[in-house]
């Protein structure tokens, strides 16, 4: 049996050994979900949330164990695995266990009366059934539980596949979700590289929800179309700001500061595209030239942490190299002392370097002018990503005006980034940043299916669709539709298809006779 270690991208030093899972192994706990799965989804919903409501009380108690396998997991500072990892599960788990039931519940649709007479009809909600979720590596705990927990909310069991590189983060999941009572088998992980993923999705789980890169989301795409197997992706971003001249610039500068650098970059919705209007560019330049400066690298308490792997770290240099061949200044040299580096700032760059284009996925902030409102637009949109944007400016109307142009998932006002973690807002994005939406109502529907049901109650003895078809039934049949959707006033169109409506008023759930009747009393014809 092989076996992963776990090694801390911080000192290097070995956390555990884990052995990986089989494909024979993973059938069998496919086996085990569809059984808990069936248990879990008789559950009302109420009484699922108050069960899973049960986890913020643990998350509070095990906060700083939690924090501290985080950040040895990943390289994180501390506090960046605080806000970033943990608030927002605390958040979403109240606002599910609040809102759950209700946006679960049944809902009526409104029904014609004459081609459905006597009948209701409604939409319900049903879990998929088994949720496989594949994670990444960047907020292993985060970008874990939140999918899990609106998978479970729903109604489903989840079998969840953490990246190989956050294997001590995987564990300590399933020890939380044990210590809850939920059906034994509800929740359980598949430990493994690609393979194991792979193999996890030929298991022919119900729905897969994946977060990483977009060549990674292309595999599980091509892999579960083979079943098939629906699939919600949410991938990588290439994030613009635009800054306008009348924006507060030290509170612009300090949103860019964090929205570029939190975690060493390595955000999906991360700033990844900087745009300053041009009457403002040189100002603005030098308060971020001299905000990072001020930037403290290091662990476990400082601004920045450690970058989580040397591939991630070999594309940030290859950017930087290419952006500065290009004629691109720097605010400083790529430092590194093992996976620390140091956060740069790079301007003078343009849309044909791979910094702008590409994504980064570290500590590197490219700043570029524009002109005007209508070129700000242009640049942002001049992507092949759609996940996140920010709009600086003290004139709000104008803000949301480009916000509504820009071609973007989400998007936010005077600050940044953790607009994402909003429990009630549905995050996703669009073009190469995937599809599908978690968190808010939207996400939780995301891990069900509609039903739709019709309940007849008619006392007729026939429907009017129903045989026998004659050539005087086809003609009522068009004079009624010319009526429902034709053109004209309601006299005009009650006048050419008299005939047809008498034959139907056995049918419908009005009179005609005496609906012409209160039409005429009411004196409205007169307004047609």
């Amino acid at each position: 049996m092989a076996v992963i270690s776990a090694f801390s991208p911080v000192d290097g030093q070995k956390l555990a050994d884990f052995a990986e899972t089989t494909p024979e192994s993973i059938a069998q706990l496919m086996m085990l979900a569809r059984q808990a799965g069936a248990e879990w989804a008789k559950v009302p919903v109420a009484r699922r949330a108050k069960i899973l409501g049960r986890l913020m009380p643990l998350l509070l108690a095990e906060l700083d164990n939690i924090c501290a396998v985080i950040a040895q997991t990943t390289g994180k500072v501390y506090t960046e695995a605080l806000l970033g990892e943990l608030y927002p599960l605390l958040d979403l788990t109240r606002y599910y266990q609040n809102h759950a039931a209700g946006i679960l519940k049944d809902r009526g649709v409104v029904t014609s009366r004459f081609a459905f007479p006597g009948s209701t009809a409604a939409i319900s909600r049903r879990p998929f059934g088994v949720v496989a979720v594949i994670s990444p590596w960047n907020y292993p705990f985060q970008l874990t539980v939140g999918p899990l927990l609106s998978a479970l909310f729903a109604g489903n069991a989840v079998i969840f596949k953490p990246s190989e590189l956050s294997l001590p983060v995987g564990e300590l999941i399933m020890q939380l979700f044990a210590r809850l009572p939920l059906p034994a088998n509800l929740v359980q992980w598949v430990i493994g590289g690609r393979s194991a993923g792979e193999a996890l999705i030929d298991a022919a789980p119900d729905l897969v929800f994946f977060t990483g890169g977009p060549n990674s989301g292309r595999a599980v795409m091509q892999r579960a179309a083979r079943h098939p197997v629906p699939v919600l992706l949410e991938l990588g971003g290439k994030d613009p700001m635009l800054v306008f001249a009348d924006a507060h610039l030290q509170r612009a500068c300090d949103g860019a500061l964090y929205g570029a650098f939190c975690n060493s970059g390595q955000a999906c919705a991360a700033i990844e595209r900087l745009y300053v209007e041009q009457a403002v560019f040189e100002p603005f330049l030098q308060l971020l030239r001299h905000g990072v400066a001020q930037l403290a690298v290091g662990f476990p308490h400082a601004d920045i942490g450690a970058m989580t792997t040397e591939a991630q770290f070999a594309i940030v240099k290859s950017h930087y190299d290419d952006a500065l061949a290009q004629g691109a200044k720097a605010s400083g040299p790529l430092q590194r002392e093992g996976n620390l580096v140091k956060p740069v700032v790079l301007w003078q760059v343009h849309h044909g370097m791979r910094i702008m284009r590409e994504e980064t996925f570290g500590p590197l902030l490219p700043v570029m002018a524009f002109a005007n409102e209508a070129e700000a637009v242009k640049l942002a949109n001049d992507c092949e990503f759609g996940l996140n944007a920010s709009i600086w400016s003290r004139d709000i109307e104008k803000a949301r005006r480009v916000a509504g142009l820009l071609e973007t998932g989400n998007w936010a006002i005077n600050d940044t980034l953790k607009n994402i973690g909003h429990a009630g807002l549905p995050f996703g994005g669009v073009k190469r940043s995937g599809f599908g939406r978690y968190h808010g109502a939207e996400g939780l529907l995301s891990f069900t299916y509609a039903v739709s049901g019709l309940t007849c109650r008619s006392r007729l003895a026939k429907e009017p669709n129903w045989f026998p078809y004659t050539e005087q039934r086809y003609a009522d049949f068009k004079g009624y539709l010319d009526f429902v959707y034709g053109t004209g006033s309601l006299f005009q169109r009650i006048r050419r298809n008299w005939r047809a409506l008498e034959a139907f008023k056995a049918y419908s759930a009005f009179n005609f006779r005496q609906r012409w009747r209160n039409f005429i009393l009411s004196g409205f014809w007169k307004q047609d």
